[in-house]
């Protein structure tokens, strides 16, 4: 199985997730279970699939506390022997998380700037002024600088940040094959180009699970990454 690709588990909860999976079968290796499907047995799911079907688990919780806080959580969660975890990408926050996966293999994902943003909702939060592209790779060199295994960003930004000096793993959602609709995506590409700007592993949700036949949708994106 390639796992380059991650297919995001976003359906209602974790008997959904169960059923999809099973649809696709040996032709995806790798499931992203995030915060939406938290209440409805994702933790529950996530270890069925990792411990029962040999899958690769990227737990999408987008972590943000205090240091204390952070770090207590996560060692909470690297107990379940998953692969990623995603918090926010400011130092601090991933600071405390290595801290807290400590001794486990769970590798620490910063979020930069989600790819559901652009300048405009940046202006509305108050975030700092500038290029959006300039602040998501300065982001990714901090959350490398305080230790993070890898970022999350858009494919757009994925050149520039794998030319840093220490870039590691880079795993970009905002990815639709051509001719899909965005969604709540505002800064896209296609699995393509996202892996030939240098990106690790895409992930894709909405045109798999969505899709009339999930297992042929997933097989034709992994078709153009062959």
């Amino acid at each position: 199985m390639d796992d380059r690709l991650i297919v995001a588990l976003d359906v209602p909860n974790a008997v959904a997730g169960l059923d999809l999976a099973g649809r696709l079968g040996d032709a995806v290796g790798f499931y992203k279970i995030g915060l939406g499907m938290l209440t409805g047995g994702g933790l529950a799911l996530a270890n069925e699939l990792k411990q029962e079907h040999g899958k690769r688990i990227f737990l999408d919780m987008k972590l943000f506390d205090i240091g204390a806080t952070v770090e207590a959580a996560v060692r909470g969660l690297a107990q379940f022997d998953l692969d990623f975890l995603t918090v926010h990408g400011d130092p601090h926050v991933v600071a405390a998380a290595k801290q807290g996966a400590a001794g486990s293999n769970l590798k620490i994902l910063g979020v930069t700037i989600l790819t559901s943003l652009d300048r405009a909702d940046l202006d509305a939060g108050l975030m700092q002024a500038g290029d959006l592209h300039d602040i998501t790779v300065e982001r990714a060199a901090r959350a490398f600088e305080a230790g993070a295994d890898g970022i999350i960003c858009s494919p757009r930004e994925a050149a520039d940040i794998r030319a840093l000096p220490g870039s590691r793993l880079i795993v970009t959602p905002g990815v639709r094959p051509a001719g899909s609709a965005l969604g709540d995506q505002k800064r896209v590409e296609t699995p393509a180009l996202a892996i030939a700007a240098g990106v690790d592993h895409i992930v894709v949700g909405r045109p798999v699970w969505q899709a009339a036949d999930p297992r042929a949708a997933a097989q034709a994106i992994l078709a153009e990454l062959a």
